[in-house]
C-alpha cells in the first residue's frame, strides 16, 4: 500500500483539544516533526481535521 509523509508545520498552542489529540494520533507531538502513513481512509480523514497545521507529500 501506498505511504504518505505527514509534516507538523504550524503549533497546536491555541487549537482545540479535538486537534490536539488528532496530531497525538499521527504521533506529531512537536513543529517540524514528520511521520509516514499508510494511505488509507481513516489517515486521510484525520489530517484532513487539521490540515491547517500539517503538510502532506505523497
Amino acid at each position: 500500500m501506498a505511504t504518505i509523509k505527514i509534516k507538523q508545520v504550524r503549533s497546536r498552542i491555541g487549537c482545540p483539544k479535538t486537534q490536539r489529540r488528532t496530531l497525538d494520533a499521527l504521533g506529531l507531538r512537536k513543529t517540524g516533526r514528520v511521520v509516514e502513513h499508510e494511505d488509507n481512509p481513516a489517515i486521510l480523514g484525520m489530517v484532513e481535521k487539521v490540515k491547517h497545521l500539517v503538510s502532506v507529500e505523497k
